[in-house]
């Protein structure tokens, strides 16, 4: 093998080594901004290939140039993501992940996870997402954030703020403890599993709101559905047409306790809730077939 040959090699080790050893916060980083894990994969296949064509010789932070890369290709896909969503049937709720309990521990990381924060990202433009993602959750510095997504330090210290306040003005209620979140989604799934549904007035907050995401795909609620009242009613429409045997399986998704929730054994979709004051105040039902395939083994999701 001839002295060039080497080299190449050596830089390719190199190169894989590093995509390796960063590829969880990569898909981290490319979750936050799109809300889909199936995106967030085709984000890190193209990082990777244009990681290929990088001189490592003139890379100084290796983990910031790969943030970069995977910045720039994750707005790309967010501004043709929109087009898509405006297209859905129904409601548009983030892809769920089965995550580890180390997910949960991390109060920081499983806020911005979690199905109500996202659905808050929702309402930033594409740059305001990226940019408050990188400085909020990842705590990247303004420079480097300049650099990802083309606009100077000044302009991304603006956007910052006006994304910051634009969250802060929607952010969902301080999270109650884990071990509320679980007696609230416990209670649930008795609930259900009973058939005695006006049981959930204890559990339900007066104005829950429920939001359910079925693509087109599955049988949802076009828009979302907001009262204690309306949402048994519909859960007991559901459940009544059914005519099978429902049952729930706890777990954690997003960092969050949630149900997955099977007809007959069969998965039938993911609920997520959020939980205020020992009361489920949201609730998130995944549906659409196209989004259930995260939830059999855990994803994990780092911030570092």
């Amino acid at each position: 093998m001839n002295e060039a040959s080497t080299v190449g090699n050596d830089a390719t080790d190199q190169a894989t080594g590093a995509f390796i050893a960063h590829r969880n916060l990569l898909f981290t980083v490319a979750y936050e901004m799109l809300g889909s894990a199936a995106d967030a994969e085709d984000v890190l296949q193209e990082t990777w290939l244009r990681w290929g064509t990088v001189d490592l010789g003139q890379v100084q932070d290796q983990r910031a140039y790969l943030v970069r890369i995977t910045t720039r290709q994750a707005l790309n896909r967010l501004r043709a993501m929109k087009r898509r969503k405006e297209a859905y049937v129904g409601p548009w709720l983030p892809e769920p992940l089965l995550t580890a309990p180390d997910v949960a521990e991390n109060v920081e990381l499983a806020e911005s996870v979690s199905m109500a924060m996202m659905l808050v990202l929702e309402t930033l433009s594409p740059t305001e997402r990226a940019v408050f993602v990188l400085r909020e959750v990842f705590d990247v510095g303004y420079d480097e954030i300049a650099a990802a997504v083309d606009k100077s330090p000044a302009a991304v210290r603006q956007i910052a703020h006006r994304a910051r306040q634009h969250v802060d003005a929607r952010r969902p209620r301080q999270a109650v403890s884990a071990d509320k979140s679980q007696a609230a989604v416990q209670a649930f799934r008795r609930a259900l599993e009973t058939g005695k549904l006006q049981g959930l007035l204890d559990v339900l907050a007066p104005e829950v709101v429920l939001v359910s995401d079925g693509g087109g795909v599955k049988k949802a609620a076009l828009r979302p559905i907001t009262g204690a009242e309306k949402v048994i009613r519909f859960i007991a429409g559901g459940s009544a047409k059914a005519e099978a045997t429902l049952t729930g399986d706890a777990t954690e998704v997003n960092g969050h306790p949630a149900l997955v929730l099977r007809v007959n054994g069969e998965i039938d979709g993911v609920m997520a809730v959020r939980v205020e004051d020992g009361r489920i105040a949201g609730i998130y039902y995944v549906r659409n077939p196209e989004k259930l395939t995260r939830i059999a083994s855990q994803t994990p999701l780092v911030v570092r």
